[in-house]
C-alpha cells in the first residue's frame, strides 16, 4: 500500500464502520423506545459508547486527511455534515474509495 494514500485509506474504512455504527445505534434507540427489550438498552449504552470513540476516530482523521491532502474547506464541512446524518458516511466511504 502506498504510504501517501495510508491517512486516506484509514479514514475511509472508520467512515464506513462509523456509518455502520449510527444505523444501529438508531435501530437500538427506536427499540428502546418502541419496545420492553431490557437489551436495547444495552445496546444503546455499549453501540453508543463504541460510535462516541468511531465518531472522535473519525473528526481526526478528517483533519489529518485536510492536512496532509489539503483538502478545501468545503470540502471537509460536506465531510464533517456527513458524521452527523445516518447513512451520510458510506456517501463518504464511496467518494474516498474511488480516491484511493
Amino acid at each position: 500500500m502506498n504510504s501517501n494514500k495510508q491517512i486516506l485509506n484509514w479514514f475511509r474504512n472508520v467512515a464506513l464502520v462509523e456509518g455502520v455504527s449510527m444505523v444501529i445505534l438508531v435501530m437500538f434507540s427506536v427499540l428502546k423506545r418502541t419496545t420492553d427489550y431490557n437489551w436495547a438498552v444495552l445496546g444503546v449504552k455499549y453501540v453508543g459508547w463504541a460510535h462516541g470513540l468511531l465518531f472522535i476516530a473519525y473528526i481526526y482523521l478528517l483533519w489529518m486527511c485536510t492536512d496532509r491532502y489539503k483538502w478545501k474547506s468545503g470540502r471537509v464541512v460536506i465531510f464533517f455534515l456527513a458524521s452527523l446524518v445516518p447513512f451520510a458516511p458510506f456517501f463518504v466511504e464511496r467518494k474516498l474509495k474511488h480516491e484511493a
